[in-house]
Formats: structure tokens, sequence, C-alpha cells
């Protein structure tokens, strides 16, 4: 793989590569989706939901998780995650942001 040069880039640009990579799996949409409808759960419940095992969850999880888009806070033994709407919030204006720029130079 060659290297990416994101120094050649704008912030903005590679925080929105960056997100969009966390969103490129549908497992994750789907995690993001389910924590969205039931304002936060469990791993176990995610993982019966989304139909995937308890480990590859943890794995998408703690990728979303690192993105910033969940809050984690543990509850006995398991980790109860729920959106971070900050950063909800600053991804879909990263994303309008993109798409209006991109819009006026092509239309």
């Amino acid at each position: 793989m060659g290297v990416s040069k994101r120094h050649l880039h704008s912030i903005q640009v590679n925080r929105l590569a960056d997100m969009a990579k966390v969103l490129s799996h549908p497992a994750r949409i789907s995690i993001l989706n389910y924590i969205g409808d039931c304002d936060g759960c469990l791993c176990k419940d995610i993982s019966e939901k989304i139909r995937l095992s308890q480990p590859t969850t943890s794995q998408h999880l703690q990728v979303i998780k690192k993105s910033g888009l969940l809050k984690g806070k543990f509850e006995g033994k398991s980790q109860y995650y729920t959106i971070n709407k900050d950063k909800l919030m600053a991804l879909k204006e990263l994303f309008a942001d993109f798409f209006e720029v991109t819009e006026q130079k092509c239309c």
C-alpha cells in the first residue's frame, strides 16, 4: 500500500476521510443505528441485534469509539454505549460542508 501523504490535505479533509472509514463498514452503520434507536445499550445486546459474534461486535465498537462517535461507561463488567451527539453533529457538518463545496464547484 502506498503512502497516503495526509500532510498534503487540509485538516478538515483528513477528518472527513477518517470518519468515512469508520462509516465504511455496514456493521458499524448498523451498530450506530441500533445504539441510536435504543438510546444506548450493552455490547451483548448489540451483537444479538445485528447478529455478529460478541468479539466481532466489540472490535467494531472500539473502532467507532476511537473515532469519538460513541461514549462508553462501565456497568459492572460490561460497557454501556451511547452516541456522542456532539461528535455526530460535527460529522454531519463535515459531510454537509463537503457536499456544499463540491456542489458549488461542479454545478
